[in-house]
């Protein structure tokens, strides 16, 4: 297969996919929960950034025992975030800004209340009993000894049809039955619907555990995920021009490869996580905090980059739903907030892959600091009683918290100055960062040295050059302790991306860039030798022999 046409063809692979946490977007309707109408009412403002697509978190109606992770109807809109009518709305007002629509879809479980279930406990006899995974046992004697990752076992009692079923999450998250041919059909038929209404993509929720096998121990990557997966793609994906990518925690090199094959057999790519562990104590919990290991942060990188150049594609992301804002991570949220920002992502919009922004991301929003009865996020609520019952100190749970709850990235987006920072007029469903007359949209849309112009700036320069798509990769300085640099070279374009990771003033040994480079973008005003590079500066380079 010429790879040179498939890349041509895909047009997500120049592409940058903007997500959203609807719930913490943009309220319409003032009562303090971001919804459909209130994304509508920004579309402009995501066509003034140049994003290709949005992800949308998931809308679908839910209980919300798990943040619309848990969904009762697939075919359906969550009246928290407004109707169905509401989202045909919205998929055809981005389509006029050229902007596509990617839902969120679980597909390894459902809620507990889709009629699916509701149906399937009612007897063994049902023909929606085998859509779930159930075990036969005595009430009390679990089926092993298997734990779910929300705590608790992983399996529950149905005294009508004396089973236990299986759930790798929530009780109220019954794993669904892959094996069940029948099983399969509906949800091939649910996602040709979403597709038929314009949708552009899909992201696919713990995609790596559909094949699991309990009576093993298997979660993910069971011996039948990729059979499931093509057949998948081959009865939904591959009817449109759609972008897919899956969550896969478990996801290696090799197995991204198959996930993400330029044949388009599975799926366009997936999300992996290598690089999102680093700073925690090894063999522990995401709360057990550690520095960064910058040198491993380079090589992991390094080696994806690498590892999938012409036989996959890389998803680039820093921030997520789940994850702590990246200037409070690894950047600096104070001094250094706005350079330390762009240096983040001039550093990941360099490399090849499909880059995701997180709402705020391009604002450079940051965590936050809230005492515990702010937080609304279940798995810090629980890690915080957790904690001080085995002994920890107050102190030490809440520094905790502030690094790594996930209510950091779901704060409401920061718009403007006003009340609430321009979310919403009632009273918002979680506090707004407090920084937010600091830090707003409203602030940084006219001015061309914001952290919002340079994600703009970084997003016309993908689509404009085709190293960004196609160059292969060379990690420099690879034992550096602080510096990040870079080279990415397709015919007769060479990239160089020099980053200094770091808050001080360092030196730098490459060579000043020749008379044939030129500066495409850097976080500084003025430009110095290549020689020094002040705390967290960036600088990308370009040199091409014809000029678009």
């Amino acid at each position: 297969m010429d790879r040179e046409k498939v890349t041509q063809n895909k047009w997500w692979k120049s592409a940058v996919i903007y997500q959203i946490y609807p719930r913490s977007f943009a309220d319409s309707n003032g009562d303090g929960i971001g919804d459909l109408r209130g994304i509508i009412s920004k579309l402009d403002y995501l066509e003034r950034l140049g994003i290709d697509a949005v992800w949308l978190s998931p809308v679908c109606k839910s209980p919300q025992d798990d943040n619309g992770y848990d969904i009762s109807d697939y075919q359906d809109i969550d009246p928290m975030f407004g109707t169905l009518e509401d989202m045909e709305e919205l998929i055809r007002e981005a389509g006029k800004r050229h902007i596509r629509i990617i839902m969120d879809l679980v597909l390894n479980h459902s809620s507990d209340e889709h009629r699916w279930f509701q149906e399937a406990k009612k007897s063994r006899e049902n023909p929606y009993h085998d859509y779930y995974v159930w075990r036969d046992g005595t009430e009390g004697v679990f089926p092993n000894d298997m734990r779910a990752a929300f705590g608790g076992p992983a399996w529950e009692w149905v005294p009508e049809v004396q089973q236990y079923y299986f759930h790798q999450f929530s009780v109220k998250q019954p794993d669904l039955n892959w094996e069940n041919p029948r099983l399969r059909r509906e949800i091939y038929d649910m996602i040709n619907w979403w597709t038929a209404k314009g949708v552009g993509g899909f992201r696919l929720d713990v995609i790596d555990q559909i094949a699991k096998e309990p009576d093993k121990k298997i979660t993910n990557n069971g011996p039948r995920l990729h059979e499931f997966l093509r057949e998948l793609s081959r009865e939904t994906f591959q009817k449109a021009d759609l972008v897919t990518v899956g969550e896969a925690w478990g996801a290696t090199i090799e197995l991204a490869k198959l996930y993400s094959n330029p044949d388009n057999s599975e799926l366009s790519m997936v999300f992996q996580f290598e690089h999102i562990g680093l700073d925690q104590v090894e063999g522990k919990e995401k709360w057990d905090l550690a520095p960064l290991p910058f040198l491993k942060l380079k090589e992991v990188f390094a080696r994806w980059q690498s590892g999938l150049h012409g036989k996959g594609w890389n998803s680039l992301f820093w921030n997520n739903h789940d994850l702590p804002r990246i200037v409070s991570r690894w950047g600096n949220d104070g001094a250094y907030r706005v350079e330390s920002a762009k240096m983040l992502a001039i550093l990941l919009h360099g490399l090849q892959g499909t880059p995701y922004i997180y709402q705020g991301e391009e604002l450079g929003m940051t965590n936050v600091q809230y005492e515990i009865e702010d937080y609304r996020d279940i798995e810090t609520l629980h890690l915080y009683e957790e904690r001080l019952k085995k002994g920890y100190s107050r102190e030490e749970v809440m520094r905790s918290i502030h690094a790594r709850s996930r209510d950091n990235a779901r704060t409401p987006m920061q718009w403007s100055d006003g009340e609430n920072g321009g979310f919403t007029k009632g009273t918002p469903w979680i506090k707004v960062n407090p920084n937010y007359r600091q830090i707003n949209a409203d602030g940084q849309l006219g001015d061309e040295d914001s952290v919002f112009s340079c994600y703009k700036n970084l997003i016309r320069l993908r689509k404009k050059y085709p190293v960004f798509v196609d160059g292969d990769f060379q990690m420099l300085l690879m034992e550096d302790e602080n510096i990040f640099a870079y080279t990415r070279e397709h015919e007769d374009s060479r990239l160089l991306v020099v980053c200094n990771f770091s808050g001080s003033t360092v030196n730098c040994p490459l060579e000043e860039p020749g008379a044939s480079m030129r500066l495409l973008i850097g976080n500084y005003r003025e430009e110095g030798p290549i020689s020094t590079l002040r705390p967290y500066e960036a600088r990308m380079y370009l040199s091409v022999q014809r000029e678009i």
